[in-house]
């Protein structure tokens, strides 16, 4: 496997410890298909560099970065430009982590990179789970053409786990066609995500759950260093808010995508997602034995 990774500067604190490790953090630096700003495949680069700005204690959980094990597996490296191959390495690599029993936590990049984890999840879970946190409901058939984009990304996800295993919440943004395929087959809640977030949980209490959380989903406001921003969206403490609400959840599998760095001129976007991927940790990582 180490053939198709590319060492990098790893998540504060990470360990060296691979086999100890229950949760391993992935890159997956591709922004082939965006559709407006490009520059996401430096996203997981920065919130590993940004890290080292975080506390490694959580006051919302508290608990602390040092008593967990983790590790930082870094970027998988992609053919430039070649869609279809570049989710084919990174279901590869990620098949590989998963037959070791491996939490995923993939940082893109954009969108379009969470079809191969979902993938390689729905193998092991035949009755999984998508939460899908957004401005935008990625539910086009196909985008200039192509069926493979970060803008039908869950059209395509809806077709391996089944529309009615989608659950999609703070869309503000799509065609009208996307709004009436996403109110009459997937579970649609837009503008908002605490409160629908609450309604859903107590149902999928058990189930297996791959979470996708697109930074855009926060208003640019706050994030603005982003590939797509879309005004009216939630706040930092908001989003921050429904990570933890997960913690209630079976969580199998997460993804955090579309931070665009070179938008980012405050490293505000990228403080955040460093935020939640500490706070990721804590609730789905492994505590160091004593």
């Amino acid at each position: 496997m180490d053939e198709l990774l590319e060492r990098c500067g790893g998540f504060m604190g990470a360990s060296t410890d691979y086999h100890s490790s229950r949760l391993v953090i992935l890159g997956a630096p591709m922004d082939f298909t965006v559709s407006y700003r490009p520059g996401t495949r430096s996203g997981p680069r920065r919130i590993r560099e940004v890290s080292e700005g975080l506390e490694e204690y959580s006051p919302y959980q508290l608990k602390d970065l040092r008593d967990y094990r983790y590790y930082d597996a870094g970027d998988v490296l992609l053919p430039f430009g070649n869609v279809p191959q570049s989710l084919l390495r990174l279901e590869e690599v990620i098949s590989r982590l998963m037959e070791d029993d491996k939490f995923l936590l993939v940082l893109g990049g954009e969108h379009l990179i969470t079809l191969a984890p979902v993938k390689q999840m729905a193998q092991k879970y035949p009755d999984l789970t998508v939460l899908h946190f957004d401005a935008h409901a990625d539910l086009r058939n196909n985008y200039l053409g192509e069926s493979m984009s970060h803008a039908t990304v869950m059209r395509r996800v809806a077709e391996v786990v089944g529309s009615h295993n989608v659950y999609q919440f703070g869309i503000r943004s799509g065609t009208a066609d996307e709004f009436a395929y996403g109110q009459e087959n997937t579970g649609f809640y837009p503008f908002e995500i605490l409160t629908p977030l609450r309604q859903v949980i107590d149902r999928l209490h058990g189930c297996p759950v791959y979470v996708t959380l697109d930074i855009d989903v926060v208003d640019p406001a706050f994030a603005p260093g982003t590939g797509t921003p879309e005004p009216g969206g939630c706040s930092s403490a908001e989003i921050i808010a429904a990570l933890h609400m997960l913690k209630r959840l079976n969580v199998v599998g997460m993804d955090l995508v579309e931070v665009c760095p070179v938008y980012d001129q405050t490293d505000r976007t990228a403080l955040l997602a460093a935020k939640l991927v500490r706070e990721a940790i804590l609730m789905f990582g492994k505590e160091n034995s004593i």
